[in-house]
């Protein structure tokens, strides 16, 4: 049964409406969960910077960097953060978010039932031996990512990142962008408090 030519340029013309129609559905999806993600932080307060992370509540991503040549600090191992509650943050001299949350870093490291560690992403060596020379050092292990491939494996969005890793190297919580008060106060001291009640394993 053969088809008429009104019939074959009307499929044709639903065919390129349906196509048109591809691009203003994406964008319509877009624009819905980018309203909601406003509408949690307006209405119900959530920061919408806390991206949740297919990691949460898994073991962390193996770690064996080496070390930030000139620091004076070892290399970014898993032996260097076994056992002990670690927040691990990645960072690079060049991230000027990164500069605005280091006296958070700096003060967290004071607390003694939290180990803090760093990865050094996509920097050059001798400014993040100088960046720490300035701002003071928080951490107790260095390792550098001079390609990146350890932010992939730990699932990095953009620098600065901290994942709260627990004694076992579950990973407890994860904070994308720096810290503030508030990141602080709702996410990071919430997660170690409910870390340190739980009993060892």
């Amino acid at each position: 049964m053969s088809t008429s030519p009104e019939t074959k340029a009307a499929k044709q013309g639903f065919g390129r409406y349906a196509v048109a129609l591809i691009p203003l559905v994406v964008f319509a999806g877009i624009a819905a969960t980018a309203a909601k993600m406003l509408y949690d932080q307006d209405v119900h307060g959530k920061d919408i910077s806390e991206i949740p992370s297919a990691l949460l509540g898994t073991k962390a991503p193996a770690l064996n960097l080496p070390r930030l040549e000139g620091s004076n600090l070892p290399a970014l191992t898993d032996s260097a953060i076994k056992g002990k509650l670690t927040l691990v943050n990645v960072f690079a001299s060049w991230c000027i978010p990164c500069r605005e949350e280091h006296p958070i870093l700096t003060e967290l490291a004071k607390d003694s039932r939290l180990k803090v560690v760093a990865i050094n992403y996509k920097d050059k060596n001798d400014n993040a031996v100088r960046f720490l020379g300035e701002l003071g050092n928080p951490f107790s292990a260095i390792g550098v990512d001079p390609k990146g491939q350890a932010a992939i494996d730990w699932g990095v969005y953009g620098i600065p990142e901290s994942y709260l890793v627990a004694p076992d190297g579950t990973i407890l919580y994860k904070r994308v962008g720096p810290f503030d008060d508030i990141s602080l106060k709702e996410g990071l001291l919430p997660a170690m408090a409910k870390a340190l009640s739980k009993p060892a394993s």
